[in-house]
């Protein structure tokens, strides 16, 4: 203003820009502020009691990966091949009308020192029998693969709902400021099926979704745009370091204001940080040769890439990794994941060898690098598949009554086999587990009461295991 309190032009544009800046800043801050209350239930990095585990990755096989081809041994089927199975001879699932019984085009052989049977298609995977606990008698509420990825990932059928990494996001922070919390690797085939719901942050804060990120597809948007040079962009960071300098200087009292400045800085870092976990480049030969990272199969050269990645990731401090192998349904039925509708030999013979070597070696690494003494290893699936061919086919259907998950690692009694399916592998018969019993023991594992873990949203305490859900104690070392 002048002597006589008129606003000027020349002050009135340089308060605009001023404002305007503030405005944005304030956003900012806000935005960030409320995301960090969510953090605050039970306490970040605190947990109900002590934890075993610190780090978790999840190894997610969508298209319902066949238990009885792959992890339980049924010989009844061998006995009773191309026989009606007894009691269900016109059973109707899922596709329609289903056919005789079919035994496993495959062999199994024990596995380990515990002798476990598993099929001769993952023999590579067969080493780690003595360190997985196989849980035999999964069930789930849905035999549709979209709701089934998601209710295994989520514990809910219905899209919305935080996933499990989200969960331990918001429950536990980041382990390393310069990198995500929680990172989704998709499989080069492309996403699971209903794609980013399976990685949502659902109602909690946005900062604890997954980030998806893949030895194919980098994250997006951190190089440099073509139109700003490297002297440009030196120099824009020099001038932003002197206005937050100048800034301390004149508010030496604002401390909330200077750590927020300096969590922006640190969200810079993490741009740089991206790129180096990134560099595969930086592995042995002998490494590469491990995981496979160079096959002639280019479908399983890029999962070895995503498995090397994420021994990188876990290594480095991310809390939560959800590996896929293996993406959405096909108008083939089985050429892009395990959903063997109609010829269940040929298309496990192109899956298991992708997923075996790949996946043994970064367990293997986990091992020798000591991390699996205090990481969680899941391998998932959305549902089991039927002990009967389908009409016509030499496939399988969809089975959402018994199926089998594993865990292993930190906290886990390895060499065990908890629960079963019945003869047949139709039903779950022995100790029926459920997702949310799933659940609430990887939360136990992460120091977690899982029915105090809980986030109130739409006049409800919401949490994981909705209001379901038992500690599986018998597989806890």
């Amino acid at each position: 203003m002048n002597n006589d309190g008129q606003l000027m032009r020349r002050g009135f544009l340089g308060d605009v820009s001023t404002g305007l800046a503030g405005i944005g800043l304030a956003h900012l801050i806000g935005r960030d502020l409320c995301a960090a209350d969510v953090t605050r239930t039970p306490g970040r990095n605190q947990t109900h009691f002590p934890a075993k585990v610190q780090r978790v990755l999840q190894i997610f096989c969508p298209g319902a990966a066949s238990h009885m081809d792959l992890w339980e041994h049924k010989p009844t089927l061998d006995k009773l091949h191309d026989q009606p199975m007894p009691g269900e001879e016109d059973l109707v699932s899922f596709q329609g009308r289903n056919g005789a019984l079919m035994k496993s085009p495959w062999p199994f052989a024990p596995a380990g020192e515990s002798g476990k049977m598993i099929s001769s298609m993952l023999p590579h995977m067969s080493q780690h029998a003595d360190d997985i606990a196989f849980i035999h008698s999964m069930t789930t509420q849905t035999n549709t693969h979209g709701p089934g990825c998601v209710f295994m990932n989520t514990g809910h059928a219905t899209e919305g709902f935080p996933s499990t990494g989200a969960w331990m996001s918001h429950a536990l922070g980041s382990a390393n400021e310069n990198l995500p919390t929680y990172v989704a690797i998709t499989d080069l085939r492309g996403e699971p099926p209903n794609g980013k719901a399976n990685w949502s942050n659902g109602f909690l804060a946005a900062q604890h979704q997954g980030i998806m990120l893949s030895s194919q597809h980098p994250i997006r948007n951190l190089k440099r745009p073509a139109v700003v040079s490297a002297k440009e962009e030196q120099a824009s960071r020099e001038l932003l370091a002197f206005l937050n300098q100048r800034h301390v200087e004149l508010n030496p009292g604002q401390s909330e204001l200077q750590a927020r400045i300096a969590a922006y800085e640190l969200a810079a870092r993490m741009q740089r940080s991206a790129p180096e976990v990134s560099d595969l480049a930086s592995e042995s030969a002998t490494v590469h040769q491990a995981y496979g990272t160079n096959d002639s199969n280019d479908l399983k050269a890029a999962y070895a890439k995503n498995c090397l990645l994420s021994r990188r990731l876990l290594e480095r401090g991310v809390r939560y990794v959800n590996l896929y192998c293996a993406s959405r349904a096909s108008g083939v039925d089985g050429l892009l994941n395990w959903d063997a509708h109609k010829t269940l030999k040929s298309d496990y013979e192109r899956h298991c060898p992708i997923f075996d070597q790949p996946t043994a070696a970064l367990l293997t690494d986990l091992k020798r690098t000591g991390l699996l003494d205090d990481t969680l290893i899941l391998w998932t699936t959305e549902f089991g598949r039927m002990p009967t061919r389908q009409e016509g086919t030499s496939g399988r259907d969809h089975n959402p009554d018994g199926f089998t998950c594993w865990m292993m690692g930190a906290g886990i009694r390895g060499g065990t086999s908890y629960g079963a399916t019945d003869e047949f592998g139709r039903r779950a018969a022995e100790d029926v587990t459920t997702v949310w019993d799933f659940y609430a023991t990887v939360l136990h594992l992460l120091g977690f009461d899982h029915e105090r873990l809980t986030w109130y949203h739409n006049g409800l305490n919401q949490r994981l295991t909705n209001v379901h859900g038992n500690v599986i104690e018998k597989i806890l070392a």
